[in-house]
């Protein structure tokens, strides 16, 4: 496995993320298709073992479940002064006001409740799962500085929003000497590539690293067009995210797999390597190919020519994935 610096950090991370949204308890939460506790530490042992030290959580995921899941492998399996812990705020966890959002008040009862679920004293990287429009920036930016400052967070980050967006929040952390945000967790594949207008830039300018989530567009880049999955059956979400355009950028990453003889998951995710803007893509994975062919692409080099080849049929989307 290779390493790198988390954006203009001191941290070492490894070149891919294991996110961990797939598991957790399947009838707490929405997602029906997520692996259980004796089904998912497989996952989480092969990618220590690998040499793998970053994940990725929420709070929200399977109502707190993955946080647990993940926290009790994470201690069986590695050495916490070495694994890379990142979990997320915003999502609802409970009814009523507060329970839910960015004021202080959520931020700090959710960080607390994240480190009890995961049986540690802080988090490496605690991210906004989205912008908080209910929520001056000003508010979040500070609580989240605060939890920096109080030990249970050693850096924060943020998720898919517009750039101008997170321009203010970088402005607005220097401006107050708060803490900044070092990572962007972005909507970001060859599916969908509009994050390379401004947000990646910016990125890129500003020395914030990158973790994009969905590299592999839920799936669609390791597999024929129309072919169908439980996941895709039943994912609304990602129903909203892609164009029937995007066939062809598919077919072209099968006929560069099939050329080089290596499944298509590693061309999508070796293209996306490529990138500078790029540290960590954060892959899922339910099937033993999906991690393997994970860590395999950090090995592949595409040459210029076949990257171009890949970008060539891309079209156009309208912005997708920041609900």
């Amino acid at each position: 496995m290779d390493y790198v610096k988390l954006g203009s950090t001191g941290l070492d991370v490894s070149r891919i993320c294991l996110g961990c949204m797939s598991y957790g308890v399947s009838d707490r939460g929405n997602h029906t298709w997520t692996l259980d506790e004796e089904a998912s530490r497989p996952f989480i042992r092969r990618a220590v073992e690998a040499g793998i030290n970053f994940f990725d959580t929420a709070n929200v995921y399977s109502d707190g479940t993955s946080e647990e899941i993940v926290g009790r492998a994470l201690r069986d399996f590695g050495r916490r002064e070495e694994i890379v812990i990142a979990t997320k705020v915003n999502g609802r966890m409970r009814r009523g006001p507060n329970g839910a959002g960015l004021s202080r008040k959520a931020i700090f009862q959710e960080i607390d409740a994240s480190l009890a679920r995961l049986g540690t004293d802080y988090v490496d990287l605690y991210q906004i799962h989205r912008w908080d429009r209910a929520v001056p920036i000003e508010e979040t930016l500070e609580a989240l500085h605060d939890v920096v400052k109080a030990g249970k967070a050693r850096y924060i980050g943020a998720s898919s929003m517009h750039a101008w967006q997170f321009a203010k929040a970088l402005y607005l952390a220097d401006l107050n000497g708060w803490t900044r945000f070092a990572t962007m967790q972005d909507h970001y594949n060859l599916l969908y590539r509009e994050e390379e207008r401004e947000m990646l830039p910016l990125c890129l300018d500003q020395g914030v690293g990158v973790i994009p989530w969905s590299p592999l567009a839920r799936g669609r880049l390791t597999r024929d067009w129309d072919a169908a999955t439980a996941r895709s059956e039943t994912d609304k979400f990602g129903k909203t995210l892609y164009q029937e355009d995007d066939r062809l950028v598919v077919e072209e990453v099968a006929r560069i797999a099939q050329g080089r003889g290596v499944p298509r998951a590693q061309v999508a995710l070796a293209w996306l390597l490529r990138n500078p803007a790029v540290d960590a893509p954060i892959i899922g994975a339910t099937k033993a190919e999906h991690l393997e062919d994970a860590i395999a692409a950090v090995g592949v080099g595409l040459s210029d020519d076949e990257a171009k080849a890949l970008e060539a049929p891309y079209q156009p989307h309208p912005v997708a994935g920041f609900a």
